[in-house]
Order: structure tokens, then C-alpha cells, then sequence
């Protein structure tokens, strides 16, 4: 007997319909009991500041905060690795009953005297945001004392989902930015890419290739004083939706900056945002070193491509995964390979974003909003998905249920953005679901 679907979920699935027009519930906190895959307000404040390669992250609250985010994105880095390191105040009973805003400054007053920091992030957790440490003050006290940037983090779990925890991060990077009021130059800013396995080394490579000059990285292999001149970019180019629309939107209020939505995942939406960025410059040799960049890129990977579409035309994939912009991607890319999505979900999308699923998916196809194992099951199973693209939580469903998997999430480790990246999604795509063992299962 397949599940029903819980009470208060009615509004955040349906099935597409051209003609119906229905709206999705979305953009709100989990309903109670789901067991959502969403993490928590922490998780989306971590996984955005994380890659800033000289920040020190020091999480206000139990020892496990820390431990989650272990290492906790795949981002690389071309400077210090301290990055990887998380450091906790541990806080205990003792310290929930008679505070732990002592415990705290010394533990800033640790770091300082160990290593040579610029920028120190504080997260306060969920049991800090009860018994109410004013880590505002405590960084505050810290700042004048050492001479350096620290940096509060309110993440409490319990004030919503990790897509609270982006703009919490956002806000910290605005923080750190101050009221840089320096003159423009000719340069953009990336926003949203994280550098997993060197994805955004391969963007900067294209941009230098055209010759547009890239200022900030926010956040992948960037530093603090990187992040601190991009007020001065004449443009933002926001690669993950989800996380950077709020930051786009505070730069353009703040510092007078334009934003345009781009994507690297596919050769239709590579295509489009390398030439969108070129027409923004105005600049007639920036515009034809993009076309003969698109072409030379794009006559490399045609016969590879030409393969494995072959081999994967007609296959059905399920899609989960964090922003509404990744998803339209992935839609698209899968669509280049032959590739039907017949159920596609999002942690953190809008409600424009599934109005545009809507629009590029076929009639039938299952749409979810923060979804839960249950619900994923009875789609996959319901949908005959010979494969499902998501994160590590979803990965063990995936292989319970016998289909193929690939993690699209933070923790892979091979680059899936670009031109070459399209061809190592393809190959690992082609491997999952035309491997041998499924037809033991």
C-alpha cells in the first residue's frame, strides 16, 4: 500500500498540469513529523561561509554542531586550509545554566593567540539561542581587544531552515564588506560557487579567457579581503539561487551593483551565461572571444557527448536537491542527454522557480517542495525513475530501493560545472544506470 501524504503537505505536490495552473506551497518552515531533508538554520549559515580559505569557524554551542560540519563541502582551495577545521566552545550543562558568553571570548581569545587570523565567524546554535548568550557583545569586545574582524552568526535551528542560515551568512558577508564606497572597476563578482573539486577554478578560467576580469569569488577559494573589495564589481553573476539571490539583492541596494542569474551545469545554460556576461560589457572583442570559446569548448566534448547520449536516451531520472536554480539546470542538461525528468524537488525553490519547472517539464511529471523520505519513495517507485540525482541523505534511499544514484550535492568530488564537467556528469551518469549490477537486483 503506498503512503499518503501527510496533513499540510496537499499544497507542496502535484503533478504537473499545463492547463491547471496550480501553485506551489513553498518558501515556509517543515511541517511537524515530515522528517524533512532540509538541514538546519547552522547547516545553510556553515556551507556558505565555509570556503573562505582564512576564516576561523567557531561554533557557539555542543560539540556536535561542529562535528556535522567536518569538512563539509568538497571546496578546494588554493591558499591556507584552515578552512577544514571547525573549532567549539563545547558547550555543556554547566554552561547552559550559568551562561556560556565567558566560555565563548576565551575560546576567540585562543584562537587569536594560536594563529595568525584575519576573520573569525561565530555561530551561535540551537542551545545558545535559548539561554540567550549575547554573542553580539562578546564579538564585539573581542574585536577591539584583538584588532580583527569577528563576526556573529545567529543560527538557531529552531527559527527555520537552512535557507534562514544562507541569508544569516549573507548577512556576514555584508558585515564583512562594511561600507566600501571605492570606485568602480570593470570586473564581476561570482556569486554562489563554492569551488567543489575546482568548479570555480574552471569558471575563473573562462572569464580570463574572454578577459573579464574577475574580482570577488563568494565564496569559493576566496579571502576576506577578496570579499572585502567586492563592492567594487560592476557586475554580480549568481550562480546558486538559492543561497545568493538575498546577498545580489542587499548589493545592488547597498552598493549600486546589477545581478544576473547564470548557470555552469549544461551546455545550454553555459552557453547562455558566458554570453550574457559578454553582452553586459558592451565590449565587442570580449564578446567574440566568447563565441570562439563556446565553439572551440563545445567542438572537443560533441563526439563524447554524442556517446553517451546513445546510451542514455530514453532513461527516467528523479531530482532532489537544494535551489530551484539547479534544478531547471539539471532539467535541461538531462534533456541534452535524451533524458526524461519525471519527478524533480527542492529543498529551498520559490515559487518562480516552479513555474518555470512547470513550464520545462512534461505533463504528469511529480513537483515537490521540501520533501521527505516517504513522499520520495512513493514517486520513485510510482514514476519507474531508473535514476536519482540528490544529496548524501538521499543516497541510501536510492540503493534500498535499487536504482542509480548520483550525488549532486556538496560532498562530491569531481567537477561537474563547465564544458569538461558536463562530460564527467554525463560519464557518471552512464556508469550509474547502465552499471551491470542492477541486473542482479
Amino acid at each position: 500500500m503506498k503512503p499518503e501524504l501527510l496533513k499540510g503537505r496537499e499544497d507542496s505536490v502535484c503533478y504537473n498540469s499545463k492547463s491547471e495552473g496550480k501553485k506551489m506551497k513553498c518558501d515556509s518552515n517543515s511541517v511537524s513529523g515530515s522528517v524533512s531533508q532540509r538541514a538546519c538554520v547552522y547547516a545553510g549559515a556553515r556551507v556558505v561561509l565555509n570556503p573562505i580559505t582564512d576564516a576561523f569557524h567557531l561554533v557557539h554551542g555542543p560539540i556536535g554542531c561542529a562535528a556535522y560540519t567536518w569538512d563539509i563541502r568538497g571546496s578546494l582551495s588554493s591558499d591556507s586550509e584552515n578552512y577544514r577545521n571547525s573549532y567549539s566552545t563545547d558547550v555543556r550543562e554547566k554552561d547552559v545554566i550559568f551562561g556560556g558568553e565567558k566560555k565563548l571570548a576565551a575560546a576567540i581569545d585562543e584562537i587569536v593567540a594560536g594563529n595568525s587570523s584575519k576573520l573569525i565567524f561565530v555561530y551561535s546554535t540551537c542551545i545558545v539561542g535559548v539561554i540567550g548568550d549575547d554573542i553580539d557583545a562578546v564579538c564585539k569586545a573581542a574585536e577591539n581587544k584583538h584588532n580583527i574582524r569577528v563576526i556573529p552568526v545567529k543560527a538557531p535551528g529552531f527559527s527555520g531552515n537552512k535557507a534562514v542560515g544562507y541569508r544569516a551568512a549573507c548577512n556576514a558577508i555584508l558585515n564583512l564588506m562594511g561600507e566600501n564606497n571605492s570606485p568602480k572597476v570593470n570586473g564581476i563578482n561570482i556569486l554562489g560557487d563554492f569551488n567543489l573539486a575546482g568548479e570555480m577554478w574552471i569558471i575563473k578560467n573562462y572569464f580570463k579567457r574572454i578577459g573579464v576580469n574577475v574580482i570577488a569569488r563568494i565564496t569559493g577559494d576566496s579571502t576576506s579581503d577578496e570579499i572585502k573589495n567586492a563592492p567594487t564589481a560592476s557586475l554580480n553573476i549568481v550562480q546558486c539561487a538559492g543561497s545568493m539571490h538575498y546577498l545580489a539583492n542587499q548589493m545592488e541596494e547597498k552598493f549600486g551593483i546589477p545581478y544576473i542569474n547564470v548557470s555552469f551545469l549544461g551546455l545550454e545554460d553555459i552557453k547562455a551565461s558566458l554570453t550574457n556576461v559578454a553582452e553586459f560589457t558592451k565590449n565587442k572583442e570580449v564578446i567574440q572571444k566568447t563565441k570562439d570559446l563556446i565553439f572551440a569548448e563545445e567542438k572537443a566534448i560533441e563526439d563524447v557527448l554524442a556517446y553517451y547520449k546513445k546510451r542514455l536516451t530514453g532513461k527516467k531520472v528523479a531530482i532532489y536537491v537544494g535551489g530551484g536554480f539547479k534544478a531547471i539546470s539539471l532539467i535541461k542538461q538531462f534533456r541534452e542527454f535524451g533524458i526524461e525528468t519525471v519527478m524533480v524537488g527542492t529543498q529551498t525553490g520559490k515559487e518562480e522557480d516552479y513555474d518555470i519547472i512547470k513550464k520545462i517539464t512534461s505533463e504528469g511529471t511529480v513537483i515537490l517542495d521540501d520533501t521527505n523520505p516517504a513522499e520520495l519513495e512513493k514517486f520513485i517507485l510510482e514514476k519507474k525513475a531508473d535514476i536519482l540525482v540528490g544529496g548524501v541523505k538521499e543516497r541510501p534511499l536510492a540503493y534500498k530501493l535499487g536504482i542509480a544514484f548520483c550525488d549532486h550535492n556538496h560532498e562530491r568530488k569531481h567537477a561537474l560545472s563547465g564544458f569538461d564537467g558536463a562530460v564527467n556528469f554525463a560519464k557518471e551518469i552512464d556508469l550509474s544506470i547502465n552499471s551491470p549490477v542492477w541486473k542482479f537486483i
